[in-house]
């Protein structure tokens, strides 16, 4: 990705990247991208194959801030330690051992966990 992060500069990468493969690069343009940034204006003739690789790198594509989704509340922000932001559920073995844990000092009803193998 180019420096300092320019957004026009990153579309016209992804096109020059995959126009040499395309079959038919006579073809007429299917679309034209518009992209208006502080830099500037910038305007984009797209083909067929270029939208369909930008389909194909979009379905391929995997965020790295995507850690699932909760299973308490469903929302789609879990920190790196599986933990909830919307909802404050731990999620993963570690929150499997807390809940567990927490389920027996419930149980208990003296605040303390039992005694014996976790």
């Amino acid at each position: 990705m180019t420096a300092p992060f320019d957004p026009a500069a990153v579309i016209a990468e992804f096109i020059d990247a995959v126009a040499p493969y395309n079959p038919q690069p006579d073809a007429p343009p299917v679309a034209l991208l518009g992209v208006r940034t502080a830099l500037g204006d910038e305007t984009f003739a797209m083909s067929d194959h270029v939208i369909r690789a930008m389909c194909r790198a979009l379905a391929s594509y995997r965020d790295p801030e995507d850690r699932g989704e909760c299973v308490g509340c469903g929302g789609r922000h879990l920190d790196e330690n599986l933990h909830c932001m919307d909802c404050g559920r731990l999620h993963g073995i570690l929150g499997q051992v807390i809940a567990d844990h927490a389920r027996r000092v419930a149980a208990s009803g003296d605040g303390n966990a039992p005694s014996g193998p976790a």
